[in-house]
């Protein structure tokens, strides 16, 4: 930790405050000891901002001429005379967003208004208030409709007017072998549910959805990859408990294995979804909904080790942090599914499928199967919201399956 001592017997601190962001540094200082920094990733930022204030002495630059492109100059410089760090950028990126948060230098300048955002902007309220999509899901959204706009030279909404079908399945047909098919399914359906948009609310006079082909692939086309219950023992045996990082990951594993979460509902846990004395914890799963989940003592156990032998002390409410500072939250699924595949890896586990969090949702599926729970009690435990989401499990219950085949005349069964 960046402890007061630190401060007052470090030559890079001392050398810091001599120099020409001297009258400043208490703002670095102060953030890099809020954030929790180790002593090493903190000496390690200060000696790069010590010297990149020499660096603007030098060059007879002072604070006002600070920018990103005065940092990428000196790290452009920096690394013909030394090796280049990953960390050495971003240390810089942090210097400028303390300096801007205390208004000494000039804020980012705000790049210039593209006339798409009034389209997307009003589309994307659309989808958060009358669908009651979450950011995530409307970033989706966006990410297909974008270049949409670009490639068709829609900016205004007096362009809309102009589109055509054959303008619409022109486009589908270019970037429909962009990537596989279900990432063409996907594009079709964002497409679609915009240009529904439209027509519903008059910007459009002709519903074009009809010119958006269909990309069929049946729902039953494949099995549920699944790790039987001796691979996913493994995966959690592999987590080093004595170590903070361990004690976190074990936790996030026990969620996905025993319970089934998905990774966004793992990232959005927080402090106060756990009841502790009703051994119960609210999940805050797709399309906004929350369920009560009971907390199994296995569970409970391993994130109350992690919460009282590991987590950081942190401002966040979420329960799992980042492993470095700044300790900060989990930002998404990403990280969660990070941890998923490494810990996979980390067992030796290969095949299909096999790489990242969801695999334990369908495990456990299977495996309550066969262990004779009904279709309707593994839907209520995932909260699936339709039965046929929870139906594709049964094709991996070969038992089963297999009185029901017809017996081959003059074979066996």
């Amino acid at each position: 930790m960046i402890t007061d001592s630190y401060i007052d017997s470090s030559r890079v601190v001392r050398s810091l405050k001599a120099g020409p962001l001297g009258k400043h540094i208490h703002l670095v200082l102060e953030h890099l000891q809020r954030g929790g920094y180790s002593r090493v990733v903190g000496h390690r930022l200060l000696s790069i901002v010590r010297d990149f204030g020499f660096w603007l002495g030098a060059t007879g630059a002072g604070l006002a001429d600070i920018r990103e492109a005065t940092a990428a100059q000196y790290l452009a410089e920096r690394s013909r005379h030394r090796p280049r760090f990953r960390g050495d950028a971003l240390a810089l990126a942090r210097l400028l967003a303390i300096l801007r948060e205390a208004d000494v230098i000039e804020q980012r300048p705000v790049p210039p208004h593209d006339p798409r955002s009034d389209l997307c902007d009003a589309y994307s309220r659309y989808l958060q208030h009358q669908r009651g999509l979450v950011r995530a899901s409307i970033e989706s959204h966006l990410w297909f409709i974008r270049p949409f706009l670009q490639e068709l030279g829609i900016t205004t909404y007096a362009d809309l007017a102009h589109m055509s079908g054959c303008d619409v399945a022109a486009y589908v047909e270019r970037h429909v072998g962009d990537s596989g098919a279900t990432t063409a399914r996907i594009m079709c359906s964002r497409v679609r549910v915009f240009l529904r948009y439209l027509h519903a609310e008059g910007f459009i006079t002709v519903d074009l959805t009809t010119a958006i082909p269909s990309i069929r692939q049946p729902g039953d086309a494949k099995l549920p990859t699944f790790m039987p219950p001796e691979d996913v023992q493994r995966v959690l045996d592999g987590c080093d408990r004595n170590t903070v990082v361990g004690r976190r990951d074990y936790a996030i594993l026990m969620l996905l294995a025993r319970l089934g979460l998905r990774a966004c509902e793992v990232a959005r846990l927080s402090l106060d979804d756990i009841d502790w004395r009703a051994g119960q914890f609210t999940v805050h799963g797709k399309g906004r909904k929350t369920a009560t989940m009971p907390l199994p003592h296995d569970v409970g156990a391993a994130i109350a080790a992690y919460l009282q032998h590991g987590r950081p002390q942190s401002d966040s409410r979420r329960v799992f942090l980042l492993a470095v500072a700044p300790y900060s939250g989990f930002k998404g699924a990403p990280s969660v599914q990070t941890v998923a595949r490494l810990a996979i890896k980390r067992a030796g586990i290969t095949g299909p499928g096999r790489r990242g969090s969801h695999i334990f949702r369908h495990s456990l599926a299977t495996g309550l199967l066969r262990s004779g729970a009904t279709l309707t009690e593994i839907g209520q435990l995932l909260r699936h919201e339709q039965q046929d989401t929870t139906r594709i499990y049964a094709k991996v219950d070969l038992d089963s399956l297999r009185g029901l085949g017809m017996r081959w005349p003059g074979g066996e069964q």
